[in-house]
């Protein structure tokens, strides 16, 4: 019996006995003979189940349609964000942010003197970023003067797009970074 001859519907191994050596296999086409009826079973599965009463309820409690009223308008976020008040829309240069700038500096200034005296000692420096600019005085100051203004860029960016989280979130991050910079150098010298 070659597989295009199979019945349609699924066989069930109903038993299987051994009878004098051999093998048989009793096999009933059961849901051939549930399924009979199609269209009646099919009625009734759909008439019981949730989805199929679900959408004629849901008919029944929809407004008439002269009640419906149209959607309301959207603003754009920076009107939202101007319309919210003086909690949420903040100056750049706030206090938070300046103590922020201020403590990422001193990271900083701090970081720079580490490293150049780590340098002088004959350390060498571990961030290939640093290690282009670490051969002068000059070179560090650049560098870690660069960062903090870049950091400072980056806060604004946020600022200027509403993400005010964010431009916090910069502004620890660099001193994250920097005081942990500080506490290496000062480790390892």
């Amino acid at each position: 019996m070659g597989y295009s001859s199979w019945p349609k519907y699924p066989l069930v191994l109903v038993q299987v006995a051994i009878l004098q050596g051999s093998l048989k296999f009793m096999c009933m086409r059961w849901l051939s003979s549930i399924l009979r009826p199609r269209t009646a079973i099919l009625l009734a599965v759909f008439a019981c189940s949730r989805p199929g009463t679900a959408q004629q309820v849901s008919f029944a409690l929809l407004p008439p349609p002269r009640a419906i009223e149209p959607a309301p308008i959207v603003r754009p976020a920076r009107e939202k964000a101007a319309s919210l008040g003086a909690g949420d829309n903040h100056r750049f240069w706030d206090r938070e942010n300046s103590c922020l700038f201020a403590t990422s500096a001193a990271f900083s200034a701090a970081d720079f003197v580490v490293t150049k005296d780590n340098l002088r000692a004959g350390g060498q420096e571990l961030n290939p970023v640093v290690n282009v600019f670490g051969h002068s005085s000059a070179g560090l100051a650049i560098n870690f003067a660069s960062e903090n203004f870049g950091m400072i860029g980056l806060s604004y960016f946020f600022h200027k797009t509403g993400h005010h989280k964010m431009e916090r979130v910069v502004s620890l991050m660099n001193i994250g970074g920097s005081a942990s910079a500080v506490g290496f150098g000062l480790a390892h010298r």
